[in-house]
């Protein structure tokens, strides 16, 4: 049988290019999240055996049940990309309304957490033991972009969710790393080379962009190293955006 690998928010951008690169890499994938029928569409795409599961991260038990049909139907569960995120509304700090600021927590955070503490429990048990973690971070988790202060706080989070799942892994081979990714091209960030995005010094300026297969060959090399090498953490982002250095 081939290695499981679980996708959340694998219904578009970089879960379903990374759902699709894992399959074509030898896997069998779990597409999850809320819109069945855009799973559906990216396990067929993705195919050799994919299957579409919904899943809301931010529910435990929804969570739960969809681990328990992971064990039921493959017995084990050899990699989990925490992909599922979401942003808040660009406004001022103070104009945040608590409902966003708990619904990116309860998504981004709370959710990879969850996933992860059902990975951990089952690559814990299962024979062969252990598996790998891989927790999408962002260039966020080193540097905020205005106005994003849910999204830049659980990112930071992340970082801290990734090292922790790497150190109380290692006594039963699992092993935990994290990718941040900048400026993918997907959906979410069409609008950055075309309206722009609101910079450091308030100016709106249009930024660069990669392709999204870039980000799901970067995930495919994390998930098919042997589990006594990690990558920690990687970041892939578009060369020329304004990360490094002062603009």
């Amino acid at each position: 049988m081939s290695a499981i690998a679980l996708v959340t928010g694998g219904g578009s951008g970089i879960g379903r290019a990374s759902a699709i690169a894992l399959a074509r890499a030898g896997f069998t994938v779990v597409c999850s999240g809320r819109r069945v029928e855009s799973l559906e569409e990216t396990a067929s795409l993705a195919g050799n055996g994919a299957i579409a599961i919904s899943c809301d991260v931010r529910d435990p038990e929804s969570v739960e049940t969809l681990f328990s049909a992971i064990h039921r139907r493959f017995g084990r569960i050899d990699v989990l990309f925490n992909n599922a995120g979401m942003g808040a509304p660009v406004v001022p700090l103070d104009e945040l309304s608590v409902d966003d600021w708990h619904a990116v927590v309860a998504t981004n955070l709370t959710g990879a957490f969850l996933c992860t503490q059902q990975a951990f429990a089952l690559m814990k048990r299962q024979v062969p033991r252990g598996g790998r973690i891989i927790n999408n971070g962002s260039l966020s988790a080193h540097a905020p972009r205005p106005h994003s202060a849910p999204y830049t706080a659980t990112k930071h989070a992340i970082t801290g969710l990734t090292r922790s799942t790497s150190l109380d892994g290692r006594a039963f081979d699992i092993a935990c790393g994290q990718i941040d990714i900048g400026n993918a091209g997907t959906d979410m960030t069409g609008s950055m080379r075309t309206t722009g995005v609101v910079q450091a010094d308030g100016a709106t300026a249009r930024e660069p962009t990669i392709d999204v297969e870039h980000v799901a060959r970067a995930v495919v090399y994390m998930a098919t190293l042997p589990l006594d090498a990690n990558v920690q953490f990687m970041t892939v982002m578009a060369t020329k955006m304004p990360f490094v250095g002062r603009g």
